[in-house]
């Protein structure tokens, strides 16, 4: 008999055992999920959503991908003016040098050669200096993709976000401080920042403004010529007579 209770007090010793380590882990995992919450939480976030989404002007990457085959090197058409584009961007925007990483130990590595001479090619007529270039062996560590040419080049960019944070419940809710102070909830303005930034052509623009360029002389002289002899200023378009309605059928 006493064998027998001492046994069932064992088995329900590691059974409390048991419960304690699950309740232990589901408290951790639920704590995990509330981590992006909490950090979001600590600090009250303000109102303009100019300030809570701030727009980076940073580095980052530009890049185009050029598939070669494994019978046929050079460059098609379409591959030719993707990297004359990408030439002509470099001069405008770059702030390093374009990497060319080309394939080696493939099947297509003798094709990729040929394209590679064409590309620099290309880089040559668009007025690229030689040292603008850095090629670079590599070989794919999936044999079964193809192996391409990759080209990419730094430049600075701007960015927002990241977006999709929800802190907070945007219902009403005794939880929701956001709600009861009238203030909108976080992830608004996110998405037309991230927009804002894909969208700038110069993001140095977000910055400080561009140097005017200076007036026109010849054409200022001419309109204080003939405001000071009384004369209209405007231009005269003759073919603005065109737009006019036809009396054709009056």
């Amino acid at each position: 008999m006493t064998v027998q209770m001492t046994s069932t007090r064992s088995a329900d010793r590691k059974r409390a055992l048991r419960l304690t380590a699950a309740l232990i882990g589901i408290s951790v995992v639920l704590g995990a999920c509330n981590h992006n919450r909490d950090l979001v939480m600590q600090a009250d976030f303000p109102n303009d959503y100019r300030l809570r989404h701030p727009i980076a002007v940073q580095e980052a990457d530009r890049s185009i991908v050029v598939f070669v085959g494994r019978g046929r090197g050079g460059l098609a058409a379409t591959q030719r003016a993707d990297v004359m584009s990408l030439a002509q961007d470099w001069m405008r925007e770059g702030t390093g040098v374009i990497s060319v990483d080309v394939p080696v130990d493939t099947p297509n590595a003798r094709a990729a050669q040929d394209s590679l001479r064409e590309i620099q090619a290309t880089f040559a007529a668009a007025g690229l200096p030689p040292r603008a270039t850095a090629v670079r062996r590599y070989r794919p560590e999936d044999p079964r993709h193809m192996a391409a040419i990759r080209l990419n080049y730094p430049r600075i960019s701007a960015v927002a976000g990241p977006c999709g944070l929800w802190p907070e419940d945007i219902g009403p809710s005794i939880h929701n401080k956001s709600w009861f102070q009238n203030k909108p909830y976080y992830n608004f303005g996110c998405a037309n920042q991230r927009n804002l930034a894909a969208m700038v052509d110069n993001p140095t623009d977000l910055v400080q403004p561009r140097p005017e360029t200076p007036a026109y002389m010849p054409r200022r002289g001419i309109a204080f010529e003939k405001y000071r002899r009384g004369i209209t200023t405007t231009t005269t378009y003759p073919e603005s007579d065109r737009a006019k309605l036809s009396d054709t059928g009056k």
